[in-house]
């Protein structure tokens, strides 16, 4: 498969594979150890990021990689929003970037091949649920690729000794809210 470009000149993003998984799982046990992007405090293994991945192809979404001298560089998938029907053309999407490539475009390159994947599908409205309203470089890159500011909600969750807020943003996929799905 040819790479997935966000743009021209952008960093390589295509499907991850199974054999990807041992290194999306460092990179993100890094991220649950020491960021407060992800409120989960423990690591989950190996086993437990193989089914991850396979609940969200198993639903259809992408689960993608970006890849940079042949090391994964980070992840992004889409998942739903919430597990009511009424949702369910809303998804939820996840980004993690390696510490050592924070701001060389990996990011970026993740978010935008995300958002053409999942814009090929039923789906209408893109969420991004970022933990810690001070996490000013998520809330730039998503705001780049179009979301908008939804909401704050202050002290939503406790990690690594403080309280956290959530920032909720969105972005329409295709026609968004403008007709039925």
């Amino acid at each position: 498969m040819t790479p997935i470009k966000a743009r021209a000149n952008a960093v390589p993003v295509r499907d991850a594979r199974e054999g990807d998984m041992a290194a999306v799982q460092r990179l993100y046990a890094h991220h649950v150890l020491r960021g407060v992007a992800t409120f989960e405090e423990t690591p989950p293994d190996l086993d437990e990021m193989l089914a991850r991945r396979a609940a969200v192809l198993n639903s259809g979404l992408p689960w993608l990689v970006a890849e940079v001298d042949g090391v994964v560089a980070g992840y992004a998938y889409c998942g739903p929003f919430h597990a009511r029907s009424a949702f369910r053309y809303t998804i939820e999407n996840s980004i993690y970037v390696a510490a050592d490539r924070l701001g060389g475009g990996v990011g970026a390159a993740l978010l935008g091949a995300l958002i053409a994947r999942c814009e090929g599908g039923p789906w209408r409205q893109m969420m991004a649920v970022i933990g810690d309203s001070g996490n000013a470089s998520s809330i730039a890159l998503h705001r780049k690729f179009g979301f908008q500011h939804e909401g704050l909600v202050k002290s939503l969750g406790f990690k690594l000794d403080r309280w956290l807020d959530v920032v909720y943003m969105r972005r329409a996929l295709g026609d968004g809210d403008g007709s039925p799905p």
